[in-house]
């Protein structure tokens, strides 16, 4: 099919950290595949920290200052709450410099799109009369209950017990275990409600609200179709996942542009891992905001050397040489005491970044130790990998959920009341989704399915290649007028 959209121009903007980043940038490429322009703005942190950045034609970067151009190292919720404040005022202040240069140059922007925490974005694009979309770069049911949460279900979903609740367009009950942590009353962090809260009320003051959403309508149907939040048309047009994996239209795009940390040429874990067999490798990685304790890293270290399996960890550095000088100590406050056994075994192999959807693409693969975040969930369903979950924070509670009990291609592992994961159960789950039983059996078997349906969406003429190439007849339509 060909390129259709020669006269769109977007401006695309991501809250300033990985997880926002890599799909804001999947999506950027898929639209200069579509023939749009596209220029991707973001922090002059941010993006001095990218590596790899695409070189793809109709598409550029532009950068703004948000105050912390040598970054924010702390995770203090207060420090946040500041942080998000000057990102407001920076980032608006460059919006409207970029919006209304741009239209003076005759050069309009056709649309500007922004993701999850930043709807003064939205804001901005309304007052110079810009149509704009919010890229929702989470899961679909997880978006079903924000809305709730905002429309009369708000102590329902607070102040849940331990019983089981219903939601009205969700076809499964939810636990608190499976609400997003930043709703539940034990939720110490109070910068991402109020975004939240704003990003759904601005919707609602548009005559067709529609946001886009990084999933696969076969993965969320209901949730997608929810008939509560009807008034917000989700349209499905995920997986954001690199074209070498998925639909192979560009071998040579096979990774997102937006990882923030330094290759290691030493670490050839490709390597590593042709020399194992088929299905036989354990991927463990938590992702890049995640930091577990150094108990609970122990207890991981002693599950995957006691179970014999061969295991690649991701074990990222979370301090950088700043916080370590402040600190006044380097890093064996923080080393793990089996780091020594773990990197002489020759079962395992540690690392501290790679390409992750490069990794479960590897026939080695069996299964993905994770931290269960939307990006990492859609990278291993993509692959067709089962998971084993581990979910911290944030939306990863529902994307367990999810994963366990709506798809089935994967389990979710708990806590004890000390709030540590044993290494007896760590070895349990993974016998059981590596093991040659009717449950290993049914979640490769749901897996290898969720990866065909991935598939056939972003392929050509696949339901979220269509969403998208209606999106952009539909924004051409608003900017003609």
């Amino acid at each position: 099919m060909a390129k259709n959209h020669p006269n769109h121009r977007f401006l695309i903007i991501s809250y300033p950290i990985q997880g926002h980043i890599n799909p804001a940038l999947q999506f950027a490429k898929r639209l200069t595949t579509l023939g749009a322009r596209v220029t991707f703005a973001t922090t002059i942190y941010l993006h001095s920290r990218l590596v790899n950045k695409p070189t793809i034609p109709g598409l550029s970067f532009a950068t703004f200052s948000d105050g912390y151009d040598d970054g924010l190292i702390t995770r203090e919720d207060t420090n946040i709450v500041s942080y998000v404040s000057e990102l407001t005022r920076c980032g608006s202040e460059f919006l409207k410099s970029i919006i209304l240069s741009a239209k003076e140059e005759n050069r309009p922007f056709t649309c500007l799109t922004y993701t999850i925490m930043l709807p003064w974005a939205a804001k901005v694009a309304r007052e110079l009369h810009l149509a704009s979309v919010l890229l929702w770069i989470q899961a679909a049911t997880v978006f079903d209950i924000y809305y709730y949460y905002f429309h009369e279900h708000g102590d329902y979903i607070k102040n849940i017990s331990e019983d089981a609740i219903e939601l009205p367009g969700l076809p499964f009950s939810l636990k608190s275990c499976d609400i997003p942590s930043f709703l539940l009353a034990s939720n110490p962090y109070t910068f991402a409600l109020p975004s939240v809260k704003e990003h759904i009320q601005i919707l609602e003051e548009e005559a067709n609200p529609r946001i886009l959403v990084n999933t696969v309508e076969k993965f969320e149907y209901e949730a997608l179709r929810d008939v509560d939040v009807g008034k917000i048309e989700m349209i499905p047009i995920g997986p954001l996942i690199p074209s070498a994996f998925l639909d192979g239209k560009d071998p040579s795009d096979t990774s997102f542009g937006g990882d923030v940390i330094s290759v290691n040429p030493e670490d050839n874990y490709l390597k590593w891992l042709d020399s194992k067999d088929e299905l036989s490798v354990v991927y463990v990685s938590f992702g890049t905001l995640a930091i577990l304790s150094k108990r609970q890293m122990e207890e991981i270290a002693r599950a995957l050397l006691g179970s014999g399996l061969p295991f690649l960890w991701v074990i990222r550095d979370t301090k950088s040489q700043k916080q370590k000088e402040e600190d006044g100590h380097g890093d064996d406050d923080d080393e793990l005491s089996f780091r020594e056994e773990l990197e002489r075994n020759v079962n395992g192999k540690i690392v501290k970044w790679c390409c992750q959807v490069e990794v479960l693409s590897h026939s080695s693969i069996g299964c993905f130790v994770t931290h269960c975040g939307w990006n990492s969930t859609l990278e291993s369903l993509g692959s067709g990998v089962p998971m084993v979950g581990f979910p911290q924070w944030t939306d990863q509670t529902t994307n367990a959920k999810l994963i366990e009990d709506v798809w089935g291609s994967g389990v979710r592992m708990g806590c004890d009341e000390e709030g540590i994961l044993k290494a007896e159960e760590i070895r349990r789950y993974l016998e059981v989704v590596m093991g040659k039983g009717e449950k290993g059996e049914d979640l490769r078997r749901n897996a290898k399915k969720l990866k065909s349906l991935a598939r056939e969406a972003v392929k050509e003429g696949g339901s979220s290649d269509k969403n998208l190439r209606s999106f952009l007849d539909h924004i051409g339509c608003v900017s003609d007028r």
